[in-house]
């Protein structure tokens, strides 16, 4: 990924992960969380494709998986996120520009169903059975509906802003390009005319020389 990306992911990923953690969790609503984590993932991933969805989602996903109060096994969350981001990443856009919210909110919805499930899936592979006890259809069905009402929100901003971001990149390496090319013209253009210059000078000294014998040679008869 390039260095924009990263930064900027990161950052998000950093401001998404405190606000969670130290606002989200905290309101104790029923059910599930709202999982502003992953409509971070979601957003980045809609715009930079699956290879940087299924990166920034891995790392998002190590981070939450680290982050106090973790009550699971470090990975569990990154391996989601991971393969979230990826499939998110595959709706990205062909111009980068959204027609309508449908296509966003659907995402929104099928990932924070597809992560739940899939969470809930791993967790039942390492032995965790606490969506068994806590119930997984309100869980399901709160998330959707958490994640569906905060996405407005958040996913539109965060696409805008990663989006500005890649035209930036791509103004300055353009203007460089373009740059590159004038001054390969200058530099072409003035070659030619010192060119042209050196041909005419030689050009006059053959004749000055030419003339010199000829005259030379009529004073010898």
């Amino acid at each position: 990924m390039r260095f924009n990306r990263m930064l900027l992911s990161a950052t998000l990923v950093v401001v998404a992960l405190v606000i969670q953690v130290s606002v989200l969790a905290r309101l104790h609503l029923p059910g599930a969380v709202p999982d502003l984590v992953l409509l971070t993932v979601l957003a980045l991933a809609m715009v930079y494709g699956h290879v940087g969805g299924a990166l920034i989602g891995f790392a998002a996903g190590l981070l939450a998986d680290l982050a106090p109060p973790a009550d699971h096994a470090a990975g569990r969350y990154a391996l989601v996120l991971c393969v979230i981001g990826y499939l998110a990443g595959l709706a990205k856009p062909d111009n980068g520009q959204l027609k309508s919210a449908t296509g966003p909110m659907a995402v929104v919805v099928a990932a924070a169903v597809g992560s739940t499930l899939l969470y809930a899936g791993v967790g039942a592979l390492v032995g965790d059975t606490a969506a068994r006890h806590v119930g997984l259809g309100s869980l399901l069905f709160t998330a959707a509906l958490y994640d569906l009402l905060l996405a407005p929100f958040v996913v539109p901003g965060l696409m805008a802003l990663a989006r500005r971001s890649e035209n930036n990149l791509l103004g300055d390496s353009n203007s460089a390009k373009a740059a590159d090319v004038s001054s390969g013209w200058l530099a072409s253009g003035t070659g030619l005319r010192i060119g042209s210059q050196r041909g005419h000078r030689v050009k006059a000294a053959r004749a000055r020389v030419a003339r010199a014998g000829r005259i030379k040679g009529v004073k010898r008869l």
